[in-house]
């Protein structure tokens, strides 16, 4: 007989002998109370609830690795939504989430930049089209509530992977493993810990991982809207001399829209009414999509640039915010999350299958090497792009305007940036298959 602890195959009888017959307990993926002070032991404990770090739960308990994740269940409260590129959505497609989810999201097939500066050097308008680069689509938009309710779903299905609805309140790494409290002090232990948790993340601080960060002096106002003129799956982008204003289709006559701006006409918009609204986001819109309606729900948030100096530390590998902020321009944020999350679970997949521990300093090393060329092109490359759209300096407003005339014009070059803007041509990544494997323990 053997008593379970959560997530944990049943102990052997002649290993431990100290278990009392007659308490053996049915398998299950729940919380279960301590019944005693030594903790639970997992391959990889997963801290965090967003959507990186469901996902990268999820890819970690489809390799056959014992799983736990650390999270409160907290229904999503606000109606953004995320536009999903090409790759993410294959990785989605591995996990056995996007068909729970698909129904809910639209397709984004073609791309406008236009350039609404108003100044004397303009940009000229640019088109993308998914059809030039072979593909049916760039990616779908989603609200962000139904993507979580999906996740969850797949979650909750996965016999290897244990869910607490908890959070951690201490986290100790060791030279063998790494120790979680929670604050309901349920004691866990692993090999390895994914900090999914966010901005001002306890993994990253307890890994002792510092972070660079700027304030952008911007910030991004979103909601959704209604209109009476179809959206036809083209999503526009109108640049400001404050910053972009994006209009992206959602399902039916409706479009999600991040309005980016200097901090005080952001807040002078969020305080607006909603007819008043309606009017300042069809004014800006040029009328494209016809009368426009906002729907409830606006918020409101600061920009700036984030990122740590290492990836992973102390047996802490960081994913999601965690490991980068960036402005929610060119829909870059959780897509390269979904690619941390993927790129850990290849990691951690082959460490234990050649019987290495996944939290060992080699195994971190290859995720950052992974992570590292990734995260700090995509950083520069949008920080360039903010740079220059905010710019006053003429030949930098010169410069950014010949640019983007190149791209519009040469089409060779037009589909690289395609290409290039759905994921890393050369990042090497290895097709996660999601499939358990019988492997030798470490």
């Amino acid at each position: 007989m053997y008593i379970r602890t959560c997530g944990v195959p049943p102990r052997n009888q002649a290993e431990h002998p100290d278990d009392e017959a007659g308490l053996k307990m049915p398998p299950g993926n729940d919380n279960c109370p301590d019944m005693s002070e030594a903790p639970d032991r997992y391959d990889v404990v997963v801290i965090g609830g967003g959507p990186a770090g469901v996902a990268a739960a999820i890819a970690l308990a489809q390799t056959g690795a014992n799983i736990a994740l650390v999270a409160r269940r907290a229904p999503y409260a606000d109606n953004r939504t995320t536009a999903l590129l090409g790759g993410s959505v294959d990785f989605l497609e591995r996990l056995e989430v996007w068909p729970r989810c698909k129904d809910k999201a639209a397709a984004l097939r073609t791309m406008r930049l236009v350039d609404d500066t108003g100044r004397l050097v303009r940009a000229p308008e640019v088109r993308f089209s998914c059809d030039e680069i072979g593909l049916d689509v760039f990616g779908y938009n989603i609200d962000n509530r139904s993507l979580m309710t999906a996740l969850e779903e797949r979650a909750a299905g996965l016999p290897g992977l244990t869910r607490f609805d908890d959070e951690a309140e201490t986290i100790s790494p060791e030279d063998a493993e790494i120790a979680i409290r929670t604050a309901e002090g349920k004691s866990l232990s692993a090999h390895l810990v994914i900090g999914a948790d966010g901005r001002q993340s306890l993994c990253r601080e307890a890994a002792g991982i510092e972070v660079r960060r700027r304030d952008l002096h911007q910030a991004a106002l979103t909601f959704n809207v209604s209109h009476s003129r179809p959206h036809r799956n083209i999503s526009t982008e109108f640049h400001t001399s404050q910053g972009p204003c994006v209009f992206v289709p959602l399902p039916g006559d409706r479009c999600s829209v991040v309005w980016v701006a200097a901090p005080k006409e952001a807040e002078r918009l969020l305080a607006l009414t909603d007819d008043e609204l309606s009017m300042a986001a069809e004014t800006q819109s040029h009328s494209i999509l016809g009368r426009v309606h906002v729907e409830p729900g606006r918020h409101l948030f600061p920009l700036a640039i984030e990122q740590p100096w290492q990836f992973a530390k102390a047996r802490v590998a960081l994913v999601g915010e965690a490991a980068h902020v960036l402005p929610p321009i060119g829909a870059q944020g959780l897509n390269m999350g979904l690619r941390d999350a993927a790129d850990i679970a290849d990691i951690v997949g082959e460490a234990m299958r050649s019987a290495e521990d996944p939290g060992a300093l080699q195994v971190l090393k290859r995720y950052g090497s992974a992570r590292r060329a990734d995260i700090a092109s995509r950083t520069f490359a949008i920080d360039a792009a903010n740079r220059s759209l905010l710019s006053d300096f003429l030949p930098m407003q010169t410069l950014r305007a010949a640019g983007l005339h190149l791209i519009g014009s040469i089409g060779p070059l037009r589909r690289l940036a395609m290409r290039e803007g759905l994921a890393p041509s050369w990042r090497a990544t290895k097709a996660f298959s999601g499939e358990a494997d019988s492997r030798p323990r470490y």
